[in-house]
Protein backbone atom coordinates (compact mmCIF):
# COMPACT_ATOMS: atom_id res chain seq x y z
CA UNK A 1 0.00 0.00 0.00
CA UNK A 2 2.93 2.58 0.70
CA UNK A 3 4.09 2.02 -2.92
CA UNK A 4 0.55 2.88 -3.97
CA UNK A 5 0.52 6.16 -1.82
CA UNK A 6 4.03 6.86 -2.95
CA UNK A 7 3.11 6.44 -6.80
CA UNK A 8 0.56 8.92 -6.13
CA UNK A 9 2.35 11.47 -4.30
CA UNK A 10 4.87 11.77 -6.96
CA UNK A 11 2.21 11.87 -9.72
CA UNK A 12 0.57 14.46 -8.04
CA UNK A 13 4.23 16.22 -7.71
CA UNK A 14 4.65 15.87 -11.80
CA UNK A 15 1.24 16.41 -12.69
CA UNK A 16 -0.79 17.97 -9.97
CA UNK A 17 -3.89 19.43 -12.05
CA UNK A 18 -4.31 16.21 -14.27
CA UNK A 19 -4.22 13.99 -11.11
CA UNK A 20 -6.55 16.50 -9.13
CA UNK A 21 -8.85 16.89 -11.33
CA UNK A 22 -8.92 12.70 -12.21
CA UNK A 23 -9.63 12.10 -8.25
CA UNK A 24 -12.54 14.47 -8.10
CA UNK A 25 -13.84 12.84 -11.11
CA UNK A 26 -13.31 9.31 -9.46
CA UNK A 27 -14.93 10.57 -6.16
CA UNK A 28 -17.71 12.66 -7.63
CA UNK A 29 -18.51 9.14 -9.88
CA UNK A 30 -18.12 7.30 -6.66
CA UNK A 31 -20.56 9.41 -4.82
CA UNK A 32 -23.11 8.89 -7.75
CA UNK A 33 -22.73 4.97 -7.38
CA UNK A 34 -23.16 5.32 -3.20
CA UNK A 35 -25.83 7.42 -3.98
CA UNK A 36 -27.60 4.89 -6.51
CA UNK A 37 -26.90 1.52 -4.41
CA UNK A 38 -27.24 2.79 -1.16
CA UNK A 39 -29.99 5.59 -1.23
CA UNK A 40 -32.24 4.84 -4.20
CA UNK A 41 -32.12 1.33 -3.24
CA UNK A 42 -30.53 0.23 -6.68
CA UNK A 43 -29.36 -2.83 -7.39
CA UNK A 44 -25.79 -3.23 -8.73
CA UNK A 45 -27.07 -4.46 -12.21
CA UNK A 46 -29.30 -1.61 -12.68
CA UNK A 47 -27.13 0.99 -11.70
CA UNK A 48 -27.57 4.29 -14.00
CA UNK A 49 -23.69 4.57 -15.81
CA UNK A 50 -24.29 7.18 -17.93
CA UNK A 51 -25.31 9.02 -15.16
CA UNK A 52 -22.31 8.37 -13.20
CA UNK A 53 -19.99 8.86 -16.05
CA UNK A 54 -21.71 12.60 -16.21
CA UNK A 55 -20.76 12.96 -12.65
CA UNK A 56 -17.25 11.50 -13.33
CA UNK A 57 -17.34 14.26 -16.34
CA UNK A 58 -18.27 17.08 -13.98
CA UNK A 59 -16.53 16.43 -11.03
CA UNK A 60 -13.06 16.05 -13.95
CA UNK A 61 -13.57 18.99 -16.20
CA UNK A 62 -15.26 21.50 -13.98
CA UNK A 63 -15.21 20.60 -9.49
CA UNK A 64 -11.42 19.13 -9.87
CA UNK A 65 -9.60 21.75 -11.77
CA UNK A 66 -11.58 24.65 -9.86
CA UNK A 67 -10.55 23.66 -6.80
CA UNK A 68 -7.23 23.73 -8.03
CA UNK A 69 -6.82 26.86 -8.68
CA UNK A 70 -8.86 28.43 -5.91
CA UNK A 71 -6.90 26.71 -3.09
CA UNK A 72 -3.74 27.81 -5.25
CA UNK A 73 -5.27 31.24 -5.19
CA UNK A 74 -6.27 31.19 -1.50
CA UNK A 75 -2.54 30.08 -0.49
CA UNK A 76 -0.92 32.83 -2.43
CA UNK A 77 -2.86 35.72 -2.03
CA UNK A 78 -4.63 34.90 1.71
CA UNK A 79 -1.53 33.47 3.27
CA UNK A 80 -0.57 29.79 4.10
CA UNK A 81 -0.55 29.27 7.62
CA UNK A 82 -2.21 30.29 11.25
CA UNK A 83 -5.99 30.48 12.71
CA UNK A 84 -6.50 34.16 11.14
CA UNK A 85 -5.37 32.71 7.39
CA UNK A 86 -7.42 29.66 7.68
CA UNK A 87 -10.51 32.22 9.21
CA UNK A 88 -10.36 34.41 6.32
CA UNK A 89 -9.65 31.46 3.46
CA UNK A 90 -12.64 29.97 5.15
CA UNK A 91 -14.76 33.19 4.74
CA UNK A 92 -13.95 33.76 1.31
CA UNK A 93 -14.26 30.07 0.78
CA UNK A 94 -17.83 30.24 1.92
CA UNK A 95 -18.99 33.94 0.66
CA UNK A 96 -17.31 33.96 -2.88
CA UNK A 97 -16.62 30.10 -3.92
CA UNK A 98 -19.62 27.91 -2.90
CA UNK A 99 -22.31 29.69 -4.10
CA UNK A 100 -20.98 30.09 -7.87
CA UNK A 101 -19.30 26.56 -7.45
CA UNK A 102 -22.72 25.17 -6.52
CA UNK A 103 -24.78 27.02 -8.94
CA UNK A 104 -22.00 25.84 -11.53
CA UNK A 105 -22.29 22.08 -10.73
CA UNK A 106 -26.06 22.16 -11.36
CA UNK A 107 -26.04 23.62 -14.39
CA UNK A 108 -23.17 21.22 -15.33
CA UNK A 109 -25.27 18.19 -14.25
CA UNK A 110 -28.50 19.26 -16.16
CA UNK A 111 -26.58 20.67 -19.48
CA UNK A 112 -25.16 16.82 -19.58
CA UNK A 113 -28.53 15.18 -18.75
CA UNK A 114 -29.74 17.03 -21.71
CA UNK A 115 -32.28 19.39 -19.99
CA UNK A 116 -33.67 22.40 -21.25
CA UNK A 117 -33.15 25.89 -20.30
CA UNK A 118 -36.73 26.34 -18.74
CA UNK A 119 -36.11 22.95 -17.12
CA UNK A 120 -32.31 23.45 -15.71
CA UNK A 121 -34.08 27.01 -14.49
CA UNK A 122 -37.11 25.01 -12.46
CA UNK A 123 -34.71 22.65 -11.44
CA UNK A 124 -31.64 25.50 -10.49
CA UNK A 125 -34.84 27.07 -8.24
CA UNK A 126 -36.05 23.85 -6.68
CA UNK A 127 -33.07 22.47 -5.65
CA UNK A 128 -30.07 25.02 -5.58
CA UNK A 129 -31.24 26.77 -1.99
CA UNK A 130 -31.62 23.03 -0.34
CA UNK A 131 -27.88 21.91 -1.36
CA UNK A 132 -26.92 25.87 -0.14
CA UNK A 133 -27.96 25.50 3.26
CA UNK A 134 -26.88 21.93 3.38
CA UNK A 135 -23.12 23.39 2.14
CA UNK A 136 -23.28 25.65 4.73
CA UNK A 137 -23.91 22.95 7.57
CA UNK A 138 -20.65 21.21 6.86
CA UNK A 139 -18.09 22.96 4.72
CA UNK A 140 -17.07 25.51 7.07
CA UNK A 141 -15.62 23.07 9.62
CA UNK A 142 -14.60 20.77 7.07
CA UNK A 143 -12.76 24.05 5.53
CA UNK A 144 -11.54 25.38 8.70
CA UNK A 145 -9.95 21.83 9.16
CA UNK A 146 -8.57 22.00 5.71
CA UNK A 147 -6.95 25.43 5.41
CA UNK A 148 -5.08 24.96 9.05
CA UNK A 149 -3.84 21.56 8.67
CA UNK A 150 -3.26 20.34 5.31
CA UNK A 151 -0.51 21.26 3.32
CA UNK A 152 -1.93 22.63 -0.32
CA UNK A 153 -1.06 19.86 -2.52
CA UNK A 154 -3.10 17.72 -0.63
CA UNK A 155 -6.07 20.16 0.09
CA UNK A 156 -8.29 18.79 -2.84
CA UNK A 157 -7.82 15.03 -1.96
CA UNK A 158 -8.75 15.75 1.64
CA UNK A 159 -11.70 17.73 0.32
CA UNK A 160 -12.97 14.98 -1.82
CA UNK A 161 -12.46 12.80 0.65
CA UNK A 162 -14.58 14.61 2.96
CA UNK A 163 -16.68 14.92 -0.37
CA UNK A 164 -17.34 11.49 -1.00
CA UNK A 165 -20.29 11.69 1.53
CA UNK A 166 -21.35 15.31 -0.12
CA UNK A 167 -21.33 13.54 -3.66
CA UNK A 168 -23.84 11.13 -2.24
CA UNK A 169 -26.09 13.58 -1.24
CA UNK A 170 -25.96 16.48 -3.96
CA UNK A 171 -25.25 12.85 -6.70
CA UNK A 172 -29.37 12.31 -5.15
CA UNK A 173 -30.82 15.75 -4.76
CA UNK A 174 -29.63 16.36 -8.80
CA UNK A 175 -30.51 13.04 -9.92
CA UNK A 176 -32.49 13.34 -13.02
CA UNK A 177 -36.22 12.34 -12.76
CA UNK A 178 -36.46 8.47 -14.21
Amino acid sequence: MRWLWNAYRKSLHRYPNTIQALQTGVLVGSGDIISQVFVEKREIKNVHWRRTLQFFCVGTFYVGPLLSVWYRLLHNYVGSGGKSVALKKVALDQICFAPVCLAGFLVCVDTLQRKSFDDTKKSFRDKYPDILIANYKLWPAVQLINFYFVPLHFQVLYAQMVALFWNTYICFKTRPDD
